[in-house]
């Protein structure tokens, strides 16, 4: 009986050493484009667990305070989709090159998201961009 039982746990932690989570994003890119002076900055994510084992992703940070990751708090079954969405502050007109490390339980444990774009401020175009876009309007 102690050797059926030394069997079994031997079995169980093979089978569970062996289940892995993995993560599988659409894009690991957001591109922004040209984005306007206090336009909504909120973009998201998209990612499928594509492992046998729950994915539970523990943390998600950003290079700077001006872009704010939410990951998903409950953990992604396997084949399941999830999301993190990311906050940008366009209240600065900058280009945006910014990186969003993920760390999680999965088969590659860390990850790096990139976000780019540019904002801009309308009101304060140059005059040669002023006249193009009239032309164009005419």
């Amino acid at each position: 009986m102690k050797n059926l039982f030394t069997l079994l746990f031997v079995g169980l932690i093979s089978f569970a050493a062996t289940a892995q989570a993995k993560i599988e994003f659409k894009s690991t890119t957001i591109d922004y484009g040209t984005i306007e002076k206090g336009a909504d900055g909120l973009r998201s994510f998209e990612f499928t667990n594509t492992g046998d084992a729950p994915l539970i992703i523990s943390k998600a940070t950003s290079t700077c305070g001006c872009t704010v990751p939410t990951p998903p708090k409950e953990p992604i079954m396997p084949g399941k989709t999830g999301k993190i969405d990311v906050k940008y502050d366009t209240k600065r007109v900058m280009p945006i090159r910014k990186t969003i490390t993920v760390i999680s339980n999965a088969e590659t444990p860390t990850v790096a998201l990139k976000i780019k774009g540019e904002v801009v401020d309308p009101s304060k175009t140059s005059v040669l961009d002023q006249n193009k876009k009239s032309v164009m309007e005419q």
